[in-house]
Order: C-alpha cells, then sequence, then structure tokens
C-alpha cells in the first residue's frame, strides 16, 4: 500500500476544497453576512494549511497509483471534504450540531439531498450556496475535478475515475485520463449554464437559478425553498424536469453527440431502457393519480416532475407523493432502486447493472437448459467478459448485504413512531444508499432526517457515502487488514 501517495491526493483535493469554500465566502460578503462569511474564510484557510501540510511534508517515493491505492484515495478524500465541509455550517451557526451538519454535508457532497433542516429558507447565502454547490462538485466526482484540473497526472489516474465515476464498465474516450475528466467537466458545465439561463427567462432570480440548477445537475436535489419547487410555475416545474432527465443519461454518449456519432448514441439499449422506463412510469402514475387534481395537465406534469426526480436520484419534489395510490409509490420505489444511466450523476442501482443481471439470469437459464451450448452475453453490441460479469454479480450481492445490515441498524432507533417504523426505516435505507434524498413516511417529502438520532443519521451518512463510492472504495479503506503492511 502506498500510504505516501493515498494521503498525498488527500492533500490535493483538501487544497481544492479550500479554494472552492471562497466562492460561498464571497456570496456571504456579496449579502453582508459578515459571520458566514468569517466562517466560511477561516476554514478555507485552515484546510489549504492543511492540505499543504500533506502534499509537501508526505511526498511519495514513487507515483505509481494501483487499483488498491485508487481506491482507497477515492474514499478517504471524501471522507476528509465532506468532515471539513460541515465545519462552517458549525461555525456560522446555520446548522449549531456538527453531526447534522456532517449529515447535511455528506448529503450534499453524494448529491443524495437527504436533509435534516426544517426550514431551509432561515439559511444564510453563504450556507445555502455552499449547500448546493457540494451537490455540483460531488455530482460529477471530487477527484475527477482534481483530475481535471491538476497538470500532473498519469495514465493510472484511470484507477481514480474508474472508482469515483459510477457503473459496471467506465472507460477513457480519449487517449489521456486528464483529457477525458476535462471533456466531461466542460460538457457538465455547458449544461449546467444552459439550465441556469433557461431559469432565469422563466422568471426565477439569478441566484435562485444558480441554487437550483446545480441541485439539478449534481442529481442532488437541495434547493433554497421549504416547499422545495411546489410553488414554482409550471415552466420552470417542466425544465427542471427535463435537466434531470437530461443528466441522468451517460455523459459518454453527450460526447459521442459531439464528435458526431449520433448512430452509436441512439443505439444505446441503456438510454432506451431509461427513457422507455421512465415513460412508462410517468403513464401508468398519471392514471393513478390524475382523479386528485383538477386538470389531467396538471396530474401529467407531477408524475413526471416526480418519477424525473426520482429516477435521477435528484430528490426535489413539486407535491407530497407520501400521499399518492399504494400502485404509484410502488412505482417510484422501484424507481429509487434502478436509478439513471452509469457514467452519469444519478445515483442507484444502475440501469446498466440490472440489464446486465437480467442479460445473465436469461444466460445462465439457457446453460440449464442447454449445457452444452456455448451462450455469450452481450451489451450495444459487445460481448461481456466473464470478470464483468462477475464483477455485476458480486456488486448486487454486496449491495444486498448491505441494504440489509444498515436497515436492521437503524431499526434499533427508538426514536421513530413504531406504527410507522418499518415504512420509515427501509426508504430512509434505500433512500440514503440510493443517493435519492426523499423516502415515504416520516421522511417523505414534505417530512425530513431530523427525526432520527445522532447514531442514525452518521450511519445513513455512511450510507450516502457507501451508494456514492459503489460501495467496495469504502469498505476497503475501513478494511484494517488494508492498512497493514505485508
Amino acid at each position: 500500500m502506498n500510504y505516501r501517495m493515498v494521503f498525498n491526493i488527500t492533500g490535493k483535493v483538501l487544497r481544492i476544497e479550500a479554494v472552492l469554500m471562497l466562492l460561498p465566502a464571497l456570496v456571504s460578503v456579496l449579502y453582508k453576512e459578515w459571520l458566514p462569511a468569517i466562517s466560511f474564510g477561516a476554514t478555507s484557510a485552515i484546510v489549504f494549511v492543511l492540505g499543504l501540510l500533506l502534499v509537501k511534508l508526505i511526498k511519495p517515493k514513487n507515483s505509481f497509483l494501483f487499483a488498491k491505492e485508487g481506491l482507497v484515495s477515492v474514499a478517504v478524500a471524501w471522507m476528509a471534504v465532506s468532515a471539513f465541509g460541515a465545519v462552517p455550517f458549525v461555525i456560522s451557526g446555520d446548522i449549531p450540531s456538527y453531526v447534522d451538519a456532517l449529515f447535511e454535508t455528506v448529503s450534499g457532497f453524494t448529491t443524495t439531498g437527504a436533509s435534516i433542516l426544517a426550514d431551509v429558507e432561515s439559511l444564510s447565502r453563504g450556507a445555502l450556496f455552499w449547500r448546493s454547490f457540494t451537490h455540483w462538485v460531488g455530482g460529477m466526482g471530487i477527484l475527477v475535478f482534481v483530475l481535471a484540473t491538476s497538470a500532473k497526472t498519469t495514465d493510472r489516474s484511470m484507477h481514480i475515475l474508474r472508482a469515483e465515476m459510477p457503473g459496471p464498465i467506465v472507460d477513457k474516450f480519449v487517449p489521456k485520463a486528464r483529457n477525458t475528466t476535462i471533456i466531461l467537466y466542460l460538457i457538465y458545465t455547458v449544461l449546467t449554464v444552459i439550465l441556469i439561463g433557461l431559469l432565469m427567462l422563466g422568471g426565477m432570480p439569478f441566484f435562485d437559478s444558480v441554487i437550483h440548477a446545480f441541485g439539478t445537475a449534481g442529481t442532488g436535489g437541495f434547493g433554497m425553498y421549504n416547499d422545495s419547487l411546489a410553488s414554482a410555475s409550471p415552466y420552470i416545474q417542466w425544465v427542471i424536469t427535463i435537466f434531470m432527465l437530461i443528466f441522468g443519461v451517460n455523459f459518454n454518449l453527450y460526447f459521442l453527440i459531439l464528435i458526431g456519432k449520433l448512430g452509436s448514441f441512439f443505439k444505446n439499449r441503456e438510454l432506451w431502457l431509461y427513457f422507455g422506463l421512465s415513460l412508462c412510469a410517468v403513464t401508468v402514475i398519471t392514471l393513478n393519480i390524475y382523479s386528485s387534481f383538477d386538470n389531467f395537465s396538471d396530474a401529467i406534469r407531477a408524475s413526471s416532475f416526480q418519477v424525473s426526480s426520482i429516477i435521477t436520484t435528484s430528490g426535489f419534489s413539486t407535491v407530497d407523493f407520501n400521499k399518492w395510490p399504494t400502485l404509484s409509490k410502488m412505482m417510484l420505489f422501484v424507481l429509487m432502486f434502478t436509478g439513471g444511466c452509469a457514467g452519469s450523476t444519478a445515483g442507484g442501482f444502475k440501469l446498466s447493472r440490472v440489464m446486465i443481471l437480467f442479460k445473465k439470469l436469461g444466460n445462465d437459464l439457457k446453460r440449464v437448459v442447454h449445457p452444452r451450448t456455448a451462450t455469450v452475453v452481450k451489451l450495444d453490441g459487445k460481448r461481456l467478459n466473464e470478470d464483468t460479469l462477475n464483477g455485476v454479480s458480486s456488486y448486487f450481492s454486496v449491495y444486498m448485504v448491505v441494504l440489509f445490515v444498515v436497515f436492521i441498524l437503524l431499526s434499533f432507533d427508538t426514536g421513530i413512531d413504531p406504527a410507522q417504523a418499518i415504512e420509515t426505516n427501509f426508504s430512509a435505507t434505500i433512500s440514503c444508499l440510493n443517493n435519492v434524498g426523499p423516502g415515504m413516511a416520516l421522511v417523505g417529502p414534505s417530512a425530513n432526517y431530523g427525526c432520527y438520532s445522532y447514531f442514525s443519521k452518521i450511519l445513513l451518512a455512511i450510507a450516502m457515502l457507501l451508494g456514492r463510492l459503489e460501495i467496495y472504495p469504502l469498505l476497503l479503506t475501513l478494511n484494517i487488514s488494508t492498512w497493514i503492511k505485508k
């Protein structure tokens, strides 16, 4: 284990975080919020010095970065930025409890959108900016951002890209990993700017547009209104609905459009499943809830928004879907599992994994019936090797074990109403592990996670990190044997 390389990378990440903290400090100054400005400025200085010390004093003897170091570097960096990112909330008094501030920060960076806040509108402008900006940074990946802004990267940086980018398969589409990350962030930034402009055209103020664009781009769902987007105009709701779906698409496909390969874009099976599943869910839910609305257009807008929000794990809401009929709630519950496309900012299990699991199941059934028949599993015309197939199966097994363990541990929280405990705890587990945000019952879209104890909040914060990093990096880091020299 190259410890020095791990902590050196963590130092670089902390320096980046320190610089990023200057943005909410500047926002606070512009709005004459002096305490938040001081809290972000002071934390930025401390974090920068700490990062500088890690970079200068812990210099690696070699710069080799193997898969193990890549996974551990990602996990350590994410834990570090979350731990320090929570500090300004506490100093400014916006979120006095450190555990609550940590929960909110982890939820921000992992783009989960679960909140412990009952009154979001009482936060300072600087806190609101930082809270949503963590979505934007975490959506594409913290270390991906470092790779994009660092001049010194090697081809082994691909280990970091694979560890942080969600999905069963992550590849470079240009020769160098750094160039790949630059292209990804350029696409990400351009789409975000377009969204800000469209929201402003709909009458939303500039600051509000930036906040909601960050939450939409990162598919996180942090906004600045207590009712999320229920009071927004139909135009604003439709714009965000469309862009949530856009950010739930594999960003590699947008690169194919840029280089003129439209055929490859439209032939992507995961893309068709993504939009097909969304359309199916919207149709079923609209038919199931339209009697509760004044007109059909309101029903289809509400269902489209919530389907888009849940399948992309954004977590915005325009209605309290907790009050919808059971069929509609179950449809949304299924979408919480599947999530969006691999290589997008959406969370969840990922549709590509769902496709591979079903293809592998069909392949195994053929082998049972015809043992001597040679069968091949393909995705988008490409043959999937055994490592990929076994990796998806293993991930599903580990995913279910983690889900079960978190749910059982969460059940020890005695502060939850017993009558709603099972639905609340199970949906909270699913929501946090899949980085969705709102759940059902006591953690529904009109409620928050403030009902949980500190132990449960820390547990759910770990679940968020497990879900965002897709389990293995964090489990490997928390394994003692990882740090023992052999």
